[in-house]
Order: structure tokens, then sequence, then C-alpha cells
């Protein structure tokens, strides 16, 4: 069964719950099968590598985890709209037989 996830690689996105609650970052991958998205500067964890061919280094990275795509809320661009700059549910309209993502709120296309 797949998985539909209501945001894309390039979005901008806001944490809504969690410990990086209200934290607006774009959205670098998504994973619909397991319903997670990376944003970028959320969810830091520490990445421990060993160094695989010569003369590369290992050593602790930090680098941006997955959370659950339903903690996040895209960000409606839309100045006139009361959620600008604000998270937003998504509605689906169908324009000349394509799906097309809505501002719940003003209806803008996102």
């Amino acid at each position: 069964m797949k998985n539909n996830v209501h945001v894309k690689v390039d979005d901008t996105v806001i944490v809504v719950s969690g410990e990086y609650k209200d934290v607006v970052g774009k959205v670098i991958a998504v994973s619909p099968k397991e319903g997670k998205v990376i944003v970028k500067g959320v969810n830091i964890v520490k990445k421990h590598t060993k160094p695989r061919r010569q003369g590369e280094v290992g050593g602790i990275l930090e680098v941006e985890g997955a959370i659950y795509a339903s903690k996040v809320q895209l960000v409606c661009s839309n100045s006139k709209c009361d959620k600008n700059g604000k998270g937003t549910r998504v509605k689906y309209n169908i324009v000349d037989g394509k799906k097309i993502r809505v501002c719940a709120k003003c209806g803008k296309e996102i």
C-alpha cells in the first residue's frame, strides 16, 4: 500500500510538535513508505563514521534525522492569508485533470 505524504522535497514547512516545535525549515528528503521527512536543521543526530578508504577520516558527524510527516505543516506564502508564515493544512483540487495542493485557509496554490 502506498502512503501519500502532504509535503514534497523543497517545500518550506514548520514543525508543529516535539522538541523542535515552531522551527521552520526546508524539506530535504521524503520517504512516503515510512511516512517520514527530513527537514534542514531539525532533529540533529550524531552519526559515527569509520574511514572506508585510505586517506579518509572517520569521526562523529551531525546530520538531520527523519521525523514523521504528521509533525510538519506546509507554510503558506500568500501575504493576504491569515496563515502567512504559519503552518496550514493542505487541500487538493483538480485543475485540468491534475491534482494540485492548495492552502486550506486561503485557497492559493502551494
